[in-house]
């Protein structure tokens, strides 16, 4: 088997990965990003075909290029972002090996860094960089067997109402993928089920900004911890259609049925917690907040933006908030299809290093990890809450990059260079 040498080896050649292989070039550090598939692969095969970007173009992208193909404040497609990775990785040359599969990372025992296996040879290298994302493994929790009804797949494998056979689907996540593909199955004609847990509510534009921008001003997106409980609260937010606030009135208005958190199964019945206005009003909250914090910016700057009002009002609950649903009988309400919209888990099964949790979850301080030479990037509030958006992988990435090249100079540091001259008397 063929063996190689290089500095450092990116695993990953999404956003994260290009993002590292930007500033890796920059300071000149020679370096290989491995992707098994294609550049942005996730982007492509990976997410429904309607999918947008939950950012507007002028926000979500690095600072270098612009969306050739989407205006400012439109949503890219699926397949322009990962076309927009394309254009970046050719455009900052970088060295992607497409097409090749890491299989295992060890650390040398007799030499500094570390042996990394692939599927086409051995690449030592002195540092790694974990690039793969937080969208590893899909994660479909075991509550229904899989024989409860015809079709169990999860939001990864979802692709179109088409692809589903006839009949009512239960939606479970109400984060913006759950909502997004609860949404377009309505549009389709499907009677549509949505378990809806904690979330997250920001409206999509208010006084005429993105709620990106609001965020920007507010100095949120730069928030270093989540705030307690708020580990894995998912962001409702939408791109579609040109972009909307996501509203689960409105939702329940189109005729999409809302129910709590899916909690257990028997014989047929799936029973949800009594949970779900209280999941409803605890999203209005954070979002009446946010909008209060926003009229709170423009005062204090003087700022001359339209008042919404409106925005503040928040309609009745419908029926099915105020008379939860606690149990449905599968087969009786004719669901033969479920679509777990429930998250993913890391896998890092590869990276054979001492720098994980009891639960698998990476030891890490800003990317930095607790083992020497090992590096992550990508990952949900790695360094702040815009982490692992697409325009903060690329600052963690030159954090990343920066530290890897302080190592670099203490490990240059050539002692024989030094000058054995005793320091000169000083002068009266």
């Amino acid at each position: 088997m063929s063996s190689e040498e290089t500095e450092v080896v990116v695993v990953g050649a999404g956003q994260a990965g290009v993002a590292m292989s930007e500033h890796l070039g920059a300071s000149g550090v020679p370096h290989i990003v491995l992707e098994r598939s294609r550049i942005a692969e996730r982007w492509r095969s990976e997410r429904w075909d309607s999918l947008v970007a939950n950012g507007p173009a002028w926000h979500d992208r690095f600072p270098g290029l612009e969306f050739s193909d989407v205006a400012p404040d439109a949503f890219a497609s699926k397949e322009q972002v990962a076309d927009y990775f394309e254009a970046y990785a050719e455009k900052i040359d970088a060295p992607i090996r497409t097409g090749v599969e890491v299989t295992s990372v060890e650390r040398h025992a007799n030499r500094p860094g570390f042996r990394v296996e692939t599927s086409e040879g051995v690449i030592n290298a002195r540092y790694v960089v974990a690039a793969t994302g937080p969208f590893q493994k899909p994660v479909i929790p075991p509550i229904l067997p899989a024989d409860a009804v015809p079709v169990q797949i999860h939001s990864s494998a979802y692709r179109n109402p088409e692809q589903l056979p006839e009949g009512a689907v239960l939606v479970i996540g109400a984060g913006s993928s759950g909502v997004q593909i609860a949404d377009e199955l309505r549009r389709s004609g499907r009677r549509v089920f949505l378990s809806v847990g904690p979330h997250d509510r920001p409206p999509r534009e208010y006084r005429g900004r993105d709620f990106c921008w609001w965020l920007g001003v507010l100095g949120r997106w730069d928030a270093e911890t989540p705030p307690q409980g708020a580990e894995h609260v998912t962001i409702a937010v939408s791109g579609a259609r040109g972009g909307h606030t996501v509203d689960f009135r409105a939702l329940a208005g189109t005729g999409v049925e809302l129910v709590g958190m899916t909690a257990s199964y028997e014989d047929g019945v799936l029973r949800f917690a009594t949970d779900l206005g209280a999941n409803i009003a605890a999203g209005d909250a954070k979002y009446l907040e946010l909008l209060r914090a926003a009229d709170e910016y423009v005062e204090r700057n003087g700022i001359d933006l339209p008042e919404e009002p409106e925005a503040h009002v928040i309609g009745p609950d419908p029926q099915c908030v105020t008379d939860p649903l606690l149990e449905l009988d599968l087969a009786e309400a004719g669901v033969t299809s479920i679509v777990w919209a429930t998250g993913f888990a890391a896998d890092y099964s590869w990276l054979k290093a001492d720098t994980f949790d009891e639960r698998g979850r990476p030891v890490q301080r800003r990317g930095v990890s607790s083992e020497p030479g090992v590096y992550f990037l990508g990952l949900p509030w790695l360094s702040r809450r815009g982490s692992s958006f697409i325009w903060g992988v690329w600052h963690d990435a030159r954090y990343v990059a920066d530290h890897i090249g302080i190592q670099r100079s203490y490990l240059s540091y050539d002692s024989t260079a030094r000058t054995d001259a005793a320091p000169a008397a000083p002068q009266n």
